[in-house]
C-alpha cells in the first residue's frame, strides 16, 4: 500500500502521541525516536482503518521520504481506439444458486449489469451505516493493539459495538490521555 494525499498516519510510543501526519513523516519521527530511544515501543496506526502499519526505517530521512513518499500521478493514458472501454473491471468468481443466477440472467444488461446496480444500490442506502461499522472497527483495531490490557479494555469495546458512545466514553475514562483521544476520534469519525 503506498500513502496517498488522504492517508493520515499516527505513531504512538506506548500510549503517547509520538506524532500524526503522511507515512513519510511518522516514518521520519518514529526512526529519530528509535534512534534516541531504542527500547522504545513504537506502533503506527492507519487512521483510516486502525490497521497497525510496519515500516522500513533503514537509512537516512531521505531514504525514509523517498521509500513512502505519495506515488506521483501517472499521466493520462493515450486515447483507445474502437471496441470497449476501460472501465477498471476486474473479474473474479462469483457462487450463486440456480435460482439467483436465472433471476440475474433475466435482468437487462445481462448478469453483470444487474450486479452492478444491485451493489451501487446497496452502496447508496447502506453508506452510513457500513460508515459507522468501519468507523468502530478501526476504533477497536486500535483499542485492540495499543490497549487491550487496560482497564475496562472488554467493557468498552462491547459499549462500542453496541453504539453506546456514553458508556464507550466512560469505560476509556481512565485510559491514557493521547491514546483514549485516539480512539474515541477514530469512533467518532472526526477528523
Amino acid at each position: 500500500m503506498t500513502d496517498t494525499p488522504t492517508d493520515r498516519f499516527t505513531a504512538f510510543e506506548a500510549s503517547r502521541l509520538l506524532t500524526q501526519g503522511s507515512l513519510a513523516e511518522v516514518a521520519i519521527a518514529v526512526r529519530h525516536a528509535l534512534d534516541a530511544r531504542p527500547e522504545a515501543a513504537i506502533l503506527v496506526f492507519e487512521d483510516a482503518h486502525g490497521t497497525v502499519r510496519d515500516l522500513d526505517l533503514r537509512g537516512d530521512a531521505a531514504a525514509l521520504r523517498e521509500r513512502y513518499a505519495p506515488p506521483i500521478p501517472q499521466a493520462a493514458a493515450p486515447p483507445r481506439g474502437r471496441g470497449r472501454p476501460s472501465l477498471g473491471v476486474v473479474a473474479r468468481e462469483v457462487t450463486l444458486l440456480p435460482r439467483q443466477w436465472d433471476w440475474l440472467a433475466m435482468q437487462p444488461g445481462g448478469v453483470s449489469a444487474a450486479l452492478r446496480r444491485l451493489i451501487d444500490q446497496a452502496r447508496a442506502t447502506r453508506h452510513d451505516a457500513d460508515a459507522q461499522r468501519a468507523r468502530r472497527e478501526a476504533a477497536y483495531r486500535v483499542m485492540s493493539a495499543a490497549g487491550g490490557d487496560l482497564p475496562g479494555f472488554e467493557e468498552a469495546a462491547r459499549a462500542l459495538f453496541a453504539g453506546d458512545d456514553a458508556a464507550f466514553r466512560d469505560r476509556l475514562k481512565d485510559w491514557p490521555a493521547d491514546l483514549r483521544r485516539y480512539v474515541e476520534r477514530l469512533a467518532s469519525g472526526t477528523p
